[in-house]
Order: C-alpha cells, then structure tokens, then sequence
C-alpha cells in the first residue's frame, strides 16, 4: 500500500529547466524507486491563471517570507507509510548523492517540502483501474494549507469526511482523492484530487456544490478560515510518467503548454 507521502514544490530558471527535467526523470526519480518503501513518483507541471470554485477572494495564502514559494512544479513520491522518507530522509538522501545531482538538485528555487499520512481515501466514478494500481492520474488538483487561528481541528476534519469526500465519489471525471496530515514541513494538512484531465475537472468540479446551498455555504466557512501555502490550491498535468498515448516523456511548447509527443503530432494531421 501507499499510505505516506513526500511532496514538493519549486521552481526552475528558464536556462536551465530542460536539461533539469532531463535529469530528474532520466535519472533522480529512477533512483529514489528503488529505495525500499517508496512504491511510486509522479511530476507535474502547474496550470497557470486556473479557476477556483466559490467566491472570488474567499481562499487566503500565507503571506509570511518564511515559507517557500515554488510551485511551478511538484514532485510527488509515494510510500509504504511516511516513514519511508525518515530511512533516511530526503536530505539525509540528497548529501550523499554524487556532487553531480547535487548541482541538478541546486537548480530548483523556492523549495518547499512536506512528509505527510494519508487520513482518508475516496474513489470518483471514473476509477477504472482496480485498487492495488496506484498511479497518479494526468491531472491533480493538490491544496496544502493550516487552520486559521479560530477554527478546530474538529471543523476541518468533519467536513471533508462528511460532506467534500463523498461528493467527490459521485462527481463526473473524478478518478480518486487522498486526504493527508502533515508529518514534517509546513503545512498541516493536505488534499490530492485526481481528474481524468484539467478539463475534466474545470466542468465538473467548479460548480458541484451549486444545487446544496447548505453544503456550500458550509465549504465556503471552513474554506475562508483556512491559509493556503504560496500558490495553492495548484491545478497541474503530469509530465512524467508519459501519458498513455506515447512511452516519451511530455514536453513543453510555448503555445500549448504541455503535451506529448504523440498527441502533438496527432493535433497536426
């Protein structure tokens, strides 16, 4: 099983980002998959400009220089349970690796990092591989975030198992969602949406509350009482593994963002 998490958030220069992806998915995430207890990995890059449901302004981030603001992209490492990354932990791990990937590791800016449980677990309509796959889908949606000074754990708690994750089992494009509670780094707590694509969530997942007007006006008290890290909740597209369409990984067009291969040359006949 995959019950814990290590997730992280950066930047990259322009300069460099290409021979970077190069090598974290040629090298760095081949590495850390066969280190024992860690079951998968999966990269994403951010959406820019998204759409998020409720009122606009309702949802704050924290506004502290403390905390680190990467999140153009997000590496995510699954585990057999959190403690898969304290034997040893992931800076243990990174100082003993050549001086090489250390310089590749250098490149990412504003890192931030958390360890994290998974508390809940709930699958959408659209999960069609069987339980035991665990493979990250093609987009996420991912909010890392603390409670506000005046609201209970209990609060929080109580709306995601009773209201946010069983609507998430019935909603179209939903694939799965996890629920986690930080081991390590800033942010308490965490929500991983799994969608079949961004466009999947943007026309399911934005109004689904809008026919509960109790339950929404619910979502929207919790949600105002939280603080968000640097940039979250993100939207983003998986770019490694390569999608099911081509064995490559994806890459980046000025035009279109990200894409794969075989889906380009696909858009051009």
């Amino acid at each position: 099983m995959d019950h814990g998490i290590c997730i992280s958030w950066y930047n990259l220069p322009d300069k460099s980002r290409d021979a970077y992806l190069e090598w974290v998915h040629g090298n760095y995430i081949p590495k850390q998959l066969e280190r024992p207890g860690i079951t998968w990995a999966a990269h994403y890059a951010s959406e820019s400009n998204v759409k998020l449901s409720g009122e606009k302004g309702r949802l704050s981030n924290v506004k502290s220089n403390a905390v680190p603001t990467g999140d153009r992209y997000i590496l995510l490492l699954g585990g057999a349970d959190a403690h898969a990354f304290a034997r040893p932990t992931q800076s243990e791990y990174h100082a003993q690796l050549p001086a090489a990937d250390r310089k590749m590791l250098a490149m990412r800016l504003g890192e931030r990092v958390n360890v994290m449980a998974e508390e809940a677990r709930v699958h959408g309509p659209a999960a069609t591989q069987p339980a035991d796959k665990i493979a990250l889908s093609p987009c996420i949606q991912i909010g890392s975030f603390n409670n506000g000074a005046d609201q209970e754990d209990d609060e929080v708690m109580a709306w995601y198992a009773q209201w946010r994750l069983p609507c998430m089992e019935k909603l179209p494009g939903c694939v799965r969602v996890r629920k986690y509670a930080s081991v390590s780094g800033w942010a308490k707590h965490a929500i991983l949406y799994e969608f079949t694509s961004v466009e999947a969530r943007n026309d399911n997942f934005l109004e689904h509350e809008k026919p509960y007007p109790e339950q929404e006006a619910w979502s929207d008290k919790v949600v105002r009482k939280l603080v968000h890290a640097p940039g979250s909740p993100n939207l983003a597209r998986r770019i490694w593994p390569a999608c099911r369409r081509s064995a490559r990984p994806l890459i980046r067009s000025s035009r279109s963002g990200w894409s794969c291969h075989s889906c380009r040359a696909a858009a051009r006949t």
